[in-house]
């Protein structure tokens, strides 16, 4: 039994198992899940108070954070392409909470978060080198591991810096 991000109860069972079981396992559950939920919606409340930090709701607002982006970004973008001998087809941004980049490996173009904005300089430029990884091999495995490695040697230090950042600001 587990609760998604929306405060739903998902179950899982053994294929033939009656229902009266599963519903029973359910009411006898009540209490954690009543408290799993309550959790749940605490930290997406936080979450998104993270992400609030950074003002879109206006086309001003939008405009600024874009422009902020592509400053900080496209130079990084510009020397670790050149130095790991990759070049995008695209770079763009969107405001993704879920992600803070996307490689389309098919069409070759990068998506960055705009909520990278809210991260240290040297945590965008982990994010940049990954999703430029992502064109040299794009999976997670041991190959794109090692490439992160020889062009960004603080990548899980890097990653690690930015979850707690998100966690930080959560608990405030």
């Amino acid at each position: 039994m587990r609760i998604v991000r929306n405060g739903d109860v998902h179950v899982s069972a053994p294929f033939g198992i009656p229902r009266e079981e599963v519903e029973r396992f359910i009411e006898e559950h009540r209490d954690w899940i009543a408290e799993a939920q309550k959790k749940t919606f605490e930290r997406q409340r936080q979450r998104m108070a993270f992400y609030d930090q950074l003002p879109l709701q206006t086309k001003e607002q939008q405009g600024d954070a874009l422009r902020r982006l592509k400053a900080l970004i496209e130079p990084l973008v510009q020397h670790h392409a050149k130095t790991m001998g990759v070049a995008p087809t695209a770079v763009s941004y969107r405001a993704m909470t879920s992600r803070w980049g996307v490689c389309n490996i098919k069409d070759r173009s990068i998506r960055f978060s705009a909520y990278l904005l809210l991260l240290p300089t040297w945590c965008v430029e982990h994010v940049v080198v990954h999703e430029l990884c992502h064109l040299l091999e794009p999976s997670h495995n041991a190959r794109f591991h090692a490439l992160m490695d020889q062009y960004f040697p603080r990548w899980k230090e890097a990653r690690r810096e930015a979850r707690k950042i998100c966690k930080m600001n959560e608990e405030t």
